[in-house]
């Protein structure tokens, strides 16, 4: 129903709504059809959530699939229904952009896991007829994986001309890479890693165990007790965000400028615009993002190690591929660094595999591959170019073949 004739729904019943009636398109798969994953359970009846962009070719071969990050979404170039925002990648994805959908079909779902439709802890368990809460098994990125897999199916499309992401949207780009070779022509990973690191791992539990130590957490049951632990997630996402931007970035936007204030006020109020960014920052991915979900994944990016997948050697997750790989790191992102990236490379080389490397000069820590960055959409747009010209694909200015 438009806004016209009925007032939006307020953000949290409407949040709670999205987790299991979204408003983007939705595959639902029955209990006879499970979703096998790597902790032995069996998920079904389940759901994933998605949205799609330009046209699918008569012989389903422009098919690109865009992997979001840890708190992003299906809405990748199209307005999020909760917060009334731009999708998050437009500079990227839309028509005469990097990822043209005037030329290539744009597949974007949200994660196992996650809370804008597929099946996530705030889903309601056919079991119980309440909210899974943690019911609902840990997941892993192959589990994601595997998901966006049958998805993939149901829309009948055997190959992807590419895979692309960033962060952790990074990590399930080089999953897919692993698990289905045969599957994925064309593979970007930007600023991600083949493992999560102790560092990051650290980084997520103190968000976890904020989560966990609001009162209004309820031991994960706080849909069904009308709370929600909205100061506990807010502080989660403020001890993330800093570690998505540089010391120089803070520097540049922040310094140490007092927020609407001529002196320090010797309290604990946000006396620094640092403090006060981070307090909004907080406060309104609340409304969006449900704070279990918040703990699902990131114990899914916790739990990623492909060379453990493989034996223990990251070349082996390649062996034999015919994927065509474009790898990205900026010089700023001490969350995700350009070792990590290196690692990944490296590897790709031990297994002969056709990769290309950039490391882009930015100031702008690890969300540089979601800002402004010209180098990056260049390089993009060049990779994606040479690809469908050696997939035959008609490329942005050019005739099929040419």
């Amino acid at each position: 129903m438009s806004s016209e004739t009925s007032p939006p729904a307020p953000l949290k019943e409407q949040t709670r709504n999205e987790a299991e009636t979204p408003s983007s398109r939705l595959a639902r798969f029955p209990a006879e059809a499970p979703l096998e994953l790597d902790s032995g359970a069996r998920l079904g009846p389940w759901q994933i959530a998605f949205e799609t962009y330009g046209e699918l070719n008569a012989d389903r071969s422009n098919a690109v699939l865009v992997c979001h990050a840890l708190t992003g979404d299906q809405y990748v170039a199209s307005k999020n229904p909760v917060t009334g925002k731009p999708g998050w990648w437009e500079l990227m994805v839309g028509p005469g952009k990097p990822v043209d959908t005037n030329h290539y079909f744009v597949i974007c779902s949200n994660v196992l896991g996650g809370c804008l439709g597929t099946t996530g802890p705030a889903t309601i368990n056919p079991a119980t007829g309440a909210p899974y809460g943690l019911d609902l098994p840990v997941v892993t990125i192959r589990d994601m994986v595997r998901a966006q897999a049958r998805l993939v199916d149901h829309l009948g499309i055997d190959t992807l001309f590419a895979v692309i992401g960033g962060s952790m949207g990074g990590m399930q780009v080089l999953q897919w890479a692993a698990s289905y070779p045969e599957r994925v022509f064309s593979a970007v990973p930007i600023a991600a890693a083949a493992r999560h690191t102790s560092q990051n791992i650290a980084f997520h539990e103190v968000g976890r165990q904020a989560i966990m130590a609001d009162p209004n957490w309820r031991g994960g049951n706080y849909i069904q007790e009308g709370c929600r632990p909205t100061k506990g997630l807010a502080v989660a996402r403020m001890a993330a965000h800093v570690t998505y931007m540089s010391d120089e970035s803070l520097h540049q936007k922040f310094g140490r400028n007092l927020q609407d204030r001529d002196n320090l006020t010797f309290g604990f109020d946000a006396d620094f615009q640092i403090e006060s960014y981070l307090r909004h920052q907080g406060m309104t991915f609340v409304d969006r993002f449900d704070a279990n979900s918040y703990l699902y994944v990131t114990r899914a990016m916790d739990y990623f190690d492909l060379a453990d997948q493989f034996g223990g050697t990251l070349a082996n997750a390649f062996t034999g591929t015919k994927t065509r790989f474009c790898v990205m790191s900026f010089t700023s992102d001490w969350l995700f660094p350009t070792s990590e990236s290196r690692r990944v490379v490296k590897a790709l080389n031990a297994a002969a595999a056709n990769v290309s490397f950039v490391e882009i000069d930015s100031d702008r820590g690890h969300d540089s591959f979601l800002l402004d960055v010209p180098e990056m959409f260049q390089t993009i747009q060049g990779f994606i170019t040479g690809t469908a010209r050696a997939r035959g694909l008609p490329a942005p200015g050019e005739e099929a073949g040419v």
